[in-house]
């Protein structure tokens, strides 16, 4: 039975009860200290559903778009202008602001050859780093995992997603990361009475599939205590919204803060599929966002670590340039992404605005290969070999 095999099946793995043999905390205690080499932190932030670029980086002086767009359309005297040929949403006043401090950088036209519509096989290819017609049972950050811990051990606390399930981004061959809503949560679900009464025990059988789960369980209550003991020393004395992206980013600048040795966060914002009456809902989340990255950006600032984080913003596909008839967009496929923080931007606008005159059977063309972007923060960011982790070599771009 292969070793994924072996523990999604085992009856042992079950959410709260993780076990500990004594045989393995000699293994435990031994990783407990490992820091990465690299300071820098990137926090990911997944837009699920779809989100509309369009009516997110507006191209408002091109009559196409409202031609395409009677009704769902951002009014030009609304859009809050960063060049003669696009602005922001106004739900992104508070992006708006990060913008004009050059804190934010905007790559237009993202996507990849031979694009995807289905949700779960387009976020499967921006989770994994793969082609269209490629396969993958790794994600990329699981790969960038696995590299640095090439040679070496590493607890999974490496790369921490705020939600009760780990994204496929985050698995590894050798190393997944761990995902929790918040620290005391996840430590209070290690610490039950059959968790303890388990830990004195010794497994007989020594086979390298149960000793592979003990040590997986080992290392995942480690972080556990680990996170969950670091979480405790630094408190945010900032308000941030009670959104979930805000709670979100709230617990990740607390452990970003206190030191945790992590270098990967990955947080999920969903209800972008906007099929029907799509302004209200966008508009809503849009301004979700962009509160939750201004708090989040501004607390890191107050406590100098701004200029060792950077948050990236992507989401599957864009939506279709013509609206539907439901005063909604359908799935499309190029889109923009964000970059915001990290050190201040010579160019905030990175590339070309969409070309609304040649499209691809009525969606935008992409210029900009996501993997172009992940391998650039591969590269300068967290300073590991993006062609070792993404299987190819992509053309980096000049991000900050």
């Amino acid at each position: 039975m292969k070793r994924r095999e072996f523990l999604k099946n085992s009856a042992f793995v079950t959410t709260g009860s993780l076990l500990i043999p004594q045989f393995l905390k000699a293994y435990e205690r031994q990783h407990l200290d490992y820091t990465p080499s690299n300071e820098k932190v990137l926090v990911i932030i997944q837009l699920s559903g779809g989100n509309d670029g369009l009516n997110t980086v507006v191209p408002y002086q091109n009559d196409i778009y409202y031609q395409e767009r009677p009704s769902i359309a951002i009014k030009k005297e609304s859009v809050l202008r960063l060049s003669d040929e696009i602005g922001l949403n106004p739900a992104l006043d508070k992006i708006r602001g990060l913008y004009d401090n050059g804190l934010v950088s905007i790559i237009n036209n993202v996507g990849y050859p031979n694009p995807d519509r289905s949700h779960f096989r387009s976020m499967d290819i921006w989770q994994t780093g793969s082609s269209s017609d490629q396969y993958l049972s790794t994600g990329w950050v699981g790969r960038y995992l696995d590299a640095q811990c090439s040679g070496k051990s590493c607890l999974p606390h490496q790369a921490l997603e705020i939600d009760d399930t780990l994204s496929l981004a985050l698995k590894g061959k050798n190393v997944n990361g761990l995902s929790l809503q918040n620290p005391e949560k996840l430590y209070a679900q290690t610490q039950n009475a059959f968790v303890k009464l388990v830990a004195d025990s010794t497994p007989a059988s020594h086979h390298e599939n149960v000793e592979y789960l003990y040590k997986t369980l080992a290392s995942t209550v480690s972080s556990a205590a680990y996170v969950h003991s670091k979480s405790k020393i630094s408190k945010s004395r900032f308000i941030y919204p009670t959104t979930e992206l805000g709670k979100s980013l709230k617990t990740i600048s607390e452990l970003i803060l206190t030191g945790v040795s992590t270098s990967v966060y990955y947080v999920s914002l969903s209800g972008f599929d906007t099929h029907i009456r799509q302004n209200d809902q966008q508009d809503r989340l849009l301004r979700q966002y962009a509160e939750a990255v201004d708090i989040f950006v501004n607390d890191l600032k107050a406590n100098q670590r701004l200029d060792d984080v950077m948050v990236l913003t992507f989401s599957e596909f864009g939506r279709r340039v013509k609206q539907n008839a439901s005063n909604g967009t359908d799935h499309g496929t190029a889109n923009n992404v964000f970059l915001i923080g990290g050190p201040k931007r010579t160019r905030s606008i990175l590339n070309e605005a969409p070309n609304l005159t040649d499209l691809d059977n009525g969606d935008l063309k992409y210029s900009i290969d996501f993997r172009q972007i992940y391998a650039s923060l591969l590269d300068d960011w967290l300073k590991t070999d993006s062609k070792l982790v993404l299987g190819s070599e992509f053309k980096p771009l000049k991000l900050y």
